[in-house]
């Protein structure tokens, strides 16, 4: 089987990044594409059709992992994650390839990964089944965003999901960084001290 894999949540300054692998069933969806290119709404209508139509599974590498490994390799172990709950689910052996969006895998860089795997710059855009991990990772990372937001009300997760917004970086002047916040980025660590 080809298996799709992308992530979202690399470059904001607070929440985890996630993974989705997928791989299409029969009868996948109409209209995948880059998460990053649809409306929310086109998304969430996508989101649970993804999930009912095709096998997936979701990989995270949580704020405390990021700060430690650093983000490219959260990033490749939460990818590394996604594929091995999908590989558990399809028993074995019956992952022949994944297809990573971007210009690098996780293979030699992540000591769990052992599939056959192929780079492809902008696959979210060309490759369905990587569109498809596109839509799933970035709605499930959106949801547990939003989640956070309701705890820590002050920098508007709910907007911005994290990312470096105005909003967000006047909030995180002000009121500090929780525990949510990725220590190791420069923004914060300079509001840290």
């Amino acid at each position: 089987m080809i298996v799709g894999v992308d992530e979202a949540g690399r470059g904001p300054l607070a929440g985890p990044v996630v993974a989705a692998a997928v791989v299409l069933g029969p009868q996948p969806p109409k209209g995948l594409a880059d998460s990053k290119v649809l409306s929310g709404a086109r998304r969430a209508r996508l989101e649970p059709l993804i999930r009912e139509t095709c096998h997936w599974a979701l990989g995270v590498a949580e704020v405390e992992e990021i700060d430690r490994l650093n983000i490219f390799a959260a990033t490749m172990l939460a990818m590394t994650r996604a594929v091995a709950a999908l590989e558990h689910q399809l028993g074995e052996s019956a992952i022949g390839m994944a297809l990573i969006d971007g210009n690098m895998t996780p293979a030699k860089r992540c000591a769990e990964w052992r599939w056959q795997a192929r780079a492809i710059v902008k696959g979210d855009a060309t490759e369905p089944c990587i569109s498809a991990a596109s839509i799933l990772a970035k709605e499930h990372r959106d949801r547990l965003m939003r989640a956070a937001a309701t705890d820590f009300p002050h920098y508007g997760w709910e907007r911005n999901a994290g990312y470096g917004t105005a909003e967000h970086m006047a909030a995180l002047r002000q009121h500090g960084a929780s525990p949510h916040h990725r220590r190791s980025f420069a923004p914060v660590a300079a509001v840290l001290g």
